[in-house]
């Protein structure tokens, strides 16, 4: 190692001894906090959405648009509609993660015991009851002997449509019930060979715009929307505006008042928090504007749910964007919220850890110095440990250890500002070799004057 590094002012080797196990324990803490906390979010999840040409598939394809924008992969799951959905969500093993939900089609018991939660109510979904104008269709007891198409029973309308038709004094055996898909099913309509046809749906769904705006095809006007929203509540009385679908065309001619129930996005409890922020925060920029049936901001919200909504979802609609979220980026913003208090935790345990390091530190290099004070005293000892009068016999082999340990001692590395400690230790390795050889002197100018004097004494008796 060359000259210049070997004299510093502090020793890395001794910084990292005294740090490194407690580092080590921070980066284990922090990796065990960060497994726990899980701030990364898996980066595929699965949405069951509905029929072909359904609003549900429409939707469904702009959230994966929205969530792809962060990385997520949404592989859309076609299903028959909300029904199906549900029992997707209930079945453990059926890989669906999230799905759209029907209002009124939710057992609530078995939704808690399958630990499902709701992310908001979305949109409205009328009750839309097209059939062909020549039955001049305009009370739902004239449906009685009607081919009627209620898709099949993985939708949430062929139970909505039996109590529909419960409260109007009907029977399902009353009418004749076809349980088509919804793209078939408007074929057969076309044709002629069905007189009605029942969806639930948005007005986004293809099939919805093209059915209001083909001839011979009319739109059932519930006129008493008001009553049936009194009597299930799970449904809400809506108004297609006059004009809404063509204002040139002036389709529709009048305002049609229907009955809906509401769209909610339903997920497994054990979905990562983080995306479920990415749902809800995409809910709101696909939802949120003004449509056909809402006012600007009115959806998403956290009402017309059987399942509770999740906190986040709920604090969203109501204050919207959360704090660090405004500022960085999503992930960014999200590891802060998912680790703050891991990190508040880390800080107040590194406080007292950065206090115990630099006293070990000035330990530790002075240990280097101090452990020679004990070879100095062991020296020592045995010289006192020798009766006076054989001392003589072990003061050179004292000095020639003296001598090893100055040797040794001149070979240590030190920082140097702690130098002092070094040259002290040096001086009385010195004192100590001055102290042997003045008690070797003087021992041995005692026996001189011993023999001297007992010399003195003999000569008279001889004499």
């Amino acid at each position: 190692m060359p000259k210049i590094f070997k004299f510093t002012q502090f020793s890395l080797r001794d910084l990292i001894v005294t740090a490194g196990p407690m580092t080590v324990l921070v980066i284990a803490l922090c990796y065990v906090a960060y497994r726990l906390v899980d701030p990364s979010p898996p980066r595929q999840v699965t949405l069951a959405t509905g029929q072909e040409n359904s609003a549900y598939e429409e939707f469904g394809k702009k959230y994966a648009a929205a969530l792809a924008k962060f990385g997520i992969k949404v592989t859309l799951v076609p299903s028959l509609g909300s029904q199906e959905n549900l029992q997707r969500l209930l079945d453990p093993d059926s890989g669906v993660d999230i799905a759209f939900v029907q209002s009124g089609s939710i057992d609530q018991q078995a939704a808690k015991d399958a630990g499902l939660v709701s992310l908001g109510s979305l949109f409205t979904e009328p009750v839309w009851l097209f059939y062909r104008e020549s039955k001049k269709l305009t009370q739902l007891t004239q449906l009685k002997g009607m081919r009627v198409n209620v898709g099949p029973e993985g939708t949430g309308v062929p139970k909505l449509f039996k109590n529909i038709l419960s409260v109007n004094g009907l029977e399902p055996r009353d009418v004749k019930i076809k349980q088509l898909e919804n793209t078939p099913a408007t074929v057969e309509l076309l044709e002629g060979r069905i007189d009605a046809l029942v969806f639930s749906s948005a007005p986004d769904a293809l099939l919805i715009q093209m059915l209001l705006q083909t001839p011979g095809i009319k739109l059932f006007d519930f006129t008493q929307a008001e009553a049936y929203s009194r009597r299930f509540p799970s449904l809400t009385h809506v108004v297609l505006p006059r004009g809404i679908v063509d204002l040139g065309r002036d389709l529709p001619p009048k305002n049609y008042h229907l009955i809906a129930p509401t769209a909610t996005l339903v997920a497994r409890e054990d979905l990562h928090p983080a995306l479920i922020d990415l749902f809800v925060q995409a809910a709101g920029n696909i939802h949120g504007g003004a449509g056909w049936f809402r006012k600007q901001g009115e959806f998403p919200n956290a009402s017309y749910t059987e399942i509770p909504v999740i906190p986040e979802a709920e604090k969203f609609y109501k204050d919207g964007p959360p704090f660090l979220q405004r500022y960085m980026s999503f992930w960014l913003a999200n590891f802060f919220e998912r680790m703050w208090v891991v990190i508040v935790a880390l800080g107040a345990l590194i406080l007292p850890l950065s206090r115990i390091v630099p006293p070990l530190y000035v330990w530790k290099v002075r240990s280097r110095v101090y452990r020679w004070y004990g070879q100095l005293r062991t020296v020592e000892q045995t010289i006192e440990d020798v009766p006076l009068a054989k001392r003589n016999t072990v003061y050179p082999a004292q000095l020639r250890r003296l001598a090893e340990i100055e040797e040794k001692v001149n070979q240590i590395s030190i920082p140097l500002s702690f130098a002092d400690e070094l040259y002290r230790l040096r001086s009385n390795i010195n004192l100590v070799r001055k102290r042997i050889l003045w008690l070797s002197e003087a021992k041995t100018d005692v026996y001189a004057e011993a023999s001297s004097e007992a010399t003195v004494e003999t000569k008279p008796a001889s004499a």
